[in-house]
């Protein structure tokens, strides 16, 4: 066997640099349908099965998407199709590795809720309001989840940043957001988080983009402090 010949994973990386560079540079844009696999196997230099693993990878990627009895095609390389693997992430970790993305989560969660405080409009604000009342009005875990994700999503949408919404949308693992819910109730620690969520509402009312980071960060900073707690022997 000749040790220098490339590996498969190798050729198959290749291919899709390759095709990512095409797209990088304009020369397939979105929604546009790629040539067939063999003409772009053969343009690249590149055998077909690799070819075929590349754009399989690339589908999963949200990059390419498959139409059926049409061809393979371009997507709109919208930033949520492109980072939606990226929630898988946060759903699969676990103890230190967990603590790093909630780091990362308070980073960029306080950034979004400042922008949103500059840039929220009246009905994205009630969009808002109307989560927190309704996390406010049950005791129910499930209820308070559901609403819990849709307030900050609420917040990530008025900040007017596409890409960093989706970031923090792979973030929100709502197994781990279960998770922490369910600890809360057991340590019935509802009403500080309802505090905290009131702190970020205040904020935002009087468009103070200083006080909703602060507000963001430090409620963010009670679940790391929380989930730490929890990874003591």
């Amino acid at each position: 066997m000749d040790e220098s010949a490339p590996q498969k994973g190798t050729v198959t990386q290749r291919a899709i640099e390759r095709i990512t560079a095409m797209i990088g540079e304009g020369r397939l844009e979105p929604g546009q349908r790629l040539p067939t696999e063999r003409d772009l196997a053969a343009q690249l230099g590149i055998s077909r099965s690799s070819m075929r693993e590349a754009i399989r990878a690339l589908t999963v990627m949200g990059v390419l998407e498959a139409r059926h009895g049409s061809g393979i095609y371009v997507t709109q390389l919208e930033a949520g199709d492109l980072l939606e693997t990226f929630g898988v992430v946060a759903d699969l970790s676990r103890g230190p590795r967990l603590v790093e993305l909630l780091e990362i989560r308070r980073i960029l969660e306080s950034t979004a809720t400042a922008l949103a405080a500059a840039r929220i409009s009246a009905d994205e604000l009630a969009e808002v309001e109307k989560h927190l009342a309704a996390m406010n009005a049950t005791d129910d875990p499930e209820e308070i989840l559901a609403h819990d994700l849709a307030f900050h999503r609420a917040i990530g949408a008025a900040a007017g940043n596409e890409t960093m919404a989706a970031i923090l949308e792979g973030l929100s693992s709502r197994t781990f957001r279960a998770r922490v819910w369910r600890g809360y109730q057991e340590e019935g620690a509802f009403e500080r988080t309802r505090r905290e969520h009131a702190a970020i509402h205040r904020a935002l009312v009087a468009r103070d983009p200083e006080a909703a980071r602060a507000a963001a960060a430090a409620h963010v900073g009670e679940v790391e402090e929380w989930l730490r707690s929890q990874l003591k022997p």
